[in-house]
C-alpha cells in the first residue's frame, strides 16, 4: 500500500471544489475578451464565426463530461481532475497565442479546452460528494455553484483590469491567464487523496481506510467502508440491467422527462446569452463601445455570487417547485417587459433592458441555476441514476452550446428586445413544465419519489384505457 501523508480536511474540500472556479473562469472570460477580439480581427459582421468562437467550449464540454465520467471509473477521480487541469492550462495558453485572424484555429483550440470544462463540471461534484460526510452533502450543489460563480466574477474582474491594454494584447492575456487557476488546481490536487469510493470499488481497502481517517471520526470509518461496498454492488447490478429503453419505459418515463426537461430548460431560458454577450448587448442598446461596458459583467458576477450564497440559506426552507416557479416567472417577465415598454414608450432609455437583465440574473442565481442540479441529483431512482444524469447533463450542455452559437445570429437578424422576448416565453413554458410535469422532491426519500413516478404513469395508463 502507498503511504498517504495526513492531509487536513479543509485542504481537501477547498481544492476538491476549486475545479468549480476553473469552470466558472472560462465561462466568464470570453465576455470581456470578445469585444477586443471582434475589433482586432474585424469580425463585427461575422455573427456565425462569433457564435462558434464563443460556444466552442460548450461543444467540447458535451463530450468532455461523458468521457470524464467513464474514464474516472477506470483511472480515478483525482487523476482525471489532474488531466483536466493540464488540458485546461494548455488550451488557455494556445488560445492566448492564436495567430492573427486564426478564427478556425481558435474554434478548434476552444473545443479542446471544452473537454476540460466538461470534465471539471462532472468530476468536481462527484469527487466532493464522495469525500464529504453525509451531513454536508445537501449543500454541495450550492457550494459548487458558489465556486462556479466566483470563478465567473474573477474572470470579469481580470477582464476589467486588462481593458486598458492594446486590443491585440488585451484579449490574448484575458484568455491566456485562464491557465493560472488551472496550474493552481493542478498543484493543489497533487496533494489530494483519491476518492475512497473509487478505492473501495477497486479493492484498495487499506488506502480507502487511510483516506477516510483524514475526514471522518475513527469510529465511522468501517461503517462507511461497508456502506460504500453495498452501494457499489447495488449500482453495478443497476447498470447491468439499465438500457436507454429502460429510461423511457412506463415505470421511469415521468421522472426521466422531468429531470432532463428541467436541465434543458435551464439553458434554453437564455442565461448564457447574458453571461457571454452582456458588453455587446450594452453596445447595441446604447451605441457605446462594448469594450467600455466591462463593468456590467462585474455587476452580473456579483449578483450571481450573492444569489448562490442566498440559495445556501434558503435551500432547505422552500419547496423546489415553488422556487423554480418564482424564478422562472420573474425571469420570463424580465425578458418580455422591455419589449412591451418599448412599444408603449418609444423614447424609453435603452439602458432599461440592461436593468431588466440584471433582475433576470438575480432571480436565476438562487433558483434555476443551483436548483436544477439539486433536483437532478434527487429525482432519478438508483437503477437509472447514472444514465439519466448523463442524459440530463448532455441536454444541458447542448442547450448552452446552441444559445451561445445562435444568440449573435439572432440579434443580427432581429431586435434584441424580440430575441429576449423569445427567451422570456421559454422561461414561462419552463414554469408550466415544472407545474405540470415535475414532482416535488424536497423532504421525500428516493423511494417515495420513485413511487410518485410509478403512480403517475399508472394513472396515465388508466386514463388512456378509459378513453
Amino acid at each position: 500500500m502507498n503511504k498517504v501523508k495526513k492531509i487536513p480536511s479543509g485542504f481537501i474540500y477547498f481544492f476538491g471544489s476549486f475545479g468549480g472556479i476553473l469552470f466558472g473562469y472560462d465561462i466568464g472570460v470570453m465576455t470581456g475578451a470578445l469585444p477586443f477580439l471582434l475589433h482586432d480581427w474585424s469580425l463585427q459582421n461575422s455573427a456565425g464565426v462569433v457564435g462558434w468562437i464563443t460556444s466552442a467550449v460548450m461543444f467540447g464540454a458535451i463530450f468532455g463530461g461523458a468521457l470524464a465520467g467513464s474514464l474516472s471509473d477506470k483511472l480515478g477521480r483525482r487523476k482525471m481532475i489532474l488531466i483536466s487541469a493540464i488540458i485546461f492550462a494548455i488550451g488557455s495558453i494556445l488560445s492566448g497565442i492564436s495567430p492573427h485572424d486564426g478564427q478556425y484555429y481558435l474554434i478548434i483550440v476552444r473545443i479542446f479546452l471544452g473537454l476540460a470544462v466538461g470534465a471539471a463540471s462532472a468530476l468536481v461534484p462527484a469527487y466532493m460528494s464522495e469525500m464529504a460526510p453525509a451531513r454536508l452533502r445537501g449543500r454541495l450543489s450550492g457550494i459548487n455553484q458558489t465556486m462556479i460563480t466566483s470563478g465567473m466574477l474573477l474572470s470579469y474582474i481580470v477582464d476589467f483590469l486588462l481593458k486598458g491594454l492594446p486590443e491585440q494584447l488585451a484579449w490574448r492575456l484575458m484568455l491566456g491567464l485562464a491557465a493560472v487557476p488551472a496550474i493552481i488546481l493542478f498543484c493543489g490536487v497533487l496533494r489530494l487523496p483519491e476518492s475512497p469510493r473509487f478505492l473501495v470499488k477497486n479493492n484498495r481497502l487499506d488506502e480507502a481506510r487511510q483516506v477516510l481517517s483524514f475526514i471522518r471520526p475513527s469510529d465511522e470509518v468501517e461503517t462507511e467502508i461497508k456502506n460504500i461496498q453495498e452501494t457499489a454492488t447495488d449500482e453495478h447490478v443497476a447498470e447491468k440491467n439499465t438500457s436507454l429503453k429502460t429510461l423511457f419505459s412506463g415505470k421511469y418515463r415521468y421522472l426521466v422527462i422531468a429531470g432532463v426537461g428541467v436541465a434543458a430548460f435551464q439553458q434554453f431560458q437564455g442565461a448564457n446569452a447574458i453571461f457571454y454577450y452582456i458588453p455587446l448587448i450594452v453596445e447595441k442598446a446604447t451605441g457605446n463601445a462594448a469594450s467600455s461596458a466591462l463593468m456590467w459583467p462585474i455587476v452580473q458576477g456579483i449578483l450571481l455570487v450573492v444569489g448562490s450564497l442566498l440559495f445556501l440559506l434558503i435551500a432547505d426552507k422552500f419547496n423546489r417547485r415553488s422556487l423554480l416557479t418564482l424564478g422562472g416567472t420573474v425571469m420570463g417577465l424580465s425578458f418580455i417587459l422591455p419589449t412591451i415598454l418599448n412599444m408603449m414608450i418609444p423614447n424609453m432609455s435603452p439602458m432599461m433592458i440592461v436593468v431588466f437583465l440584471s433582475i433576470f440574473v438575480a432571480f436565476y442565481s438562487f433558483t434555476w441555476a443551483p436548483l436544477t442540479w439539486v433536483l437532478v441529483g434527487e429525482i432519478f431512482p438508483l437503477a437509472i441514476r447514472g444514465r439519466a444524469s448523463g442524459i440530463a447533463s448532455s441536454f444541458n450542455w447542448i442547450g448552452s452550446f446552441l444559445v451561445g452559437l445562435l444568440f449573435p445570429i439572432m440579434t443580427a437578424n432581429m431586435s434584441q428586445e424580440a430575441v429576449f422576448a423569445i427567451f422570456g416565453i421559454i422561461c414561462l413554458l419552463g414554469v408550466l413544465f415544472v407545474r405540470t410535469r415535475v414532482p416535488e422532491t424536497k423532504g421525500h426519500t428516493l423511494e417515495e419519489i420513485e413511487e410518485e413516478g410509478t403512480r403517475h404513469e399508472s394513472k396515465k395508463a388508466a386514463t388512456t384505457q378509459e378513453s
